[in-house]
C-alpha cells in the first residue's frame, strides 16, 4: 500500500469545511420539502399521485369543421337569429303601440260625442217600421246601430249611400253576426208610408230597416240627430219635389249614445272597419 506524501493529503480543517457544508444543504432540502407537505391542503393529501397534480387545460370549442370556428369569429356576438328575434320583437311593440293609440283616440272620440247629462246626438223617438210597428229608441239599445236619413224619392245620393250601406253591414255582419242594426229614418214622411219603404228598401238589403211618422215625429228626431233636413214649401198634392239633407251615417253605441259620424270619403271597407273597431273596444255584451 502506498502511503500519499503528505505534501498531497487534505487538511484538517479542510474536510471539516467540506463536511460542514454538506450537511447544511441536507437540512435545507429536508426543511424545504417538509414545508411544502405542511403548505398543501388536507384534501390533496389523500388524492392519488395521478389526481393530486392536474395540468390547467384550457377549455376550447369544439369544431367539426376548419369553417365552423372561422364563422363563429366572423359573426362576433351577433347572430341572423338574433337579428330576426330583434326586428320580430320591435315589429310587435310597434304594433303594439300604434294599435293601442288608434284605441284610445276612439275612446276619447265616443267620450267626447256623449256629452255631459243631455247626449250631443241622439235622444227618444217613437216611429214605426216598413210592418207598421212601432219602433223606439230603447229597441235598438243592445247593439249597435247605423242610422241613416233620406228619402225614397232621391235620385241619386241615396241610391248610392244605401248600397254603401249594405255593404258596410255585410262586412260587419260577417265578423259579428246579430251586432249592427241598419236603420234608414226617412225626411219624407208626406210621401214616404210604411208600404212605399218596404218596397224601396228591398232593393238594397232584405235587413234594413226603415222608419216613418208624422211630419213632428221626422222634425224632432233630425233635431235631436243634428240632421239637416229641408222641403220646398207649397208643395201642390202630386208635384215632384227634392229634399235637402244631411248625408252622414251615424254610430250608435249599444247605450243609444252616438259614437262616431261616417261620410262620404269612407269606403265600405274602411266605414266597416271603423265599426269594428268601435265594437271591440267596447266591454259590455252585444245583444243578438
Amino acid at each position: 500500500m502506498q502511503r500519499i506524501p503528505r505534501a498531497l493529503a487534505p487538511s484538517r480543517p479542510l474536510l471539516d469545511e467540506l463536511f460542514n457544508t454538506q450537511t447544511r444543504q441536507c437540512r435545507r432540502l429536508l426543511s424545504s420539502q417538509s414545508s411544502q407537505v405542511a403548505r398543501r391542503p388536507a384534501a390533496a393529501q389523500g388524492l392519488a399521485p395521478s389526481q393530486r397534480y392536474r395540468p390547467l387545460v384550457q377549455k376550447r370549442f369544439k369544431y367539426k369543421t376548419v369553417e365552423e370556428a372561422k364563422s363563429r369569429y366572423r359573426s362576433g356576438p351577433f347572430s341572423w337569429k338574433a337579428g330576426l328575434l330583434f326586428i320580430l320583437t320591435g315589429g310587435g311593440l310597434l304594433w303594439y303601440f300604434e294599435s293601442e293609440k288608434q284605441r284610445m283616440q276612439r275612446k276619447r272620440l265616443a267620450e267626447a260625442n256623449k256629452g255631459v247629462g243631455k247626449p250631443k246626438v241622439g235622444g227618444p223617438f217613437s216611429l214605426i217600421d216598413q210592418n207598421g210597428n212601432t219602433v223606439t229608441d230603447a229597441d235598438l239599445k243592445g247593439r249597435y246601430s247605423l242610422v241613416y236619413f233620406g228619402f225614397t224619392h232621391c235620385p241619386d245620393i241615396c241610391p248610392e249611400e244605401l248600397d254603401k250601406m249594405a255593404r258596410m253591414f255585410d262586412v260587419v255582419e260577417a265578423d259579428r253576426p246579430g251586432a249592427l242594426l241598419p236603420v234608414f229614418v226617412t225626411c219624407d214622411p208626406a210621401r214616404d208610408d210604411p208600404q212605399v219603404l218596404k218596397e224601396y228598401l228591398s232593393e238594397f238589403h232584405p235587413r234594413f230597416i226603415g222608419l216613418t211618422g208624422t211630419y213632428d215625429q221626422i222634425k224632432s228626431m233630425c233635431k235631436a240627430y243634428r240632421v239637416y233636413f229641408s222641403t220646398p214649401p207649397e208643395v201642390k198634392p202630386g208635384q215632384d219635389y227634392l229634399v235637402d239633407h244631411s248625408i252622414y251615417f251615424y254610430l250608435m253605441d249599444p247605450e243609444g249614445d252616438f259614437v262616431e259620424a261616417l261620410g262620404r270619403q269612407h269606403s265600405p271597407e274602411q266605414a266597416a272597419k271603423i265599426i269594428l273597431d268601435h265594437m271591440k273596444d267596447w266591454k259590455g255584451a252585444l245583444r243578438k
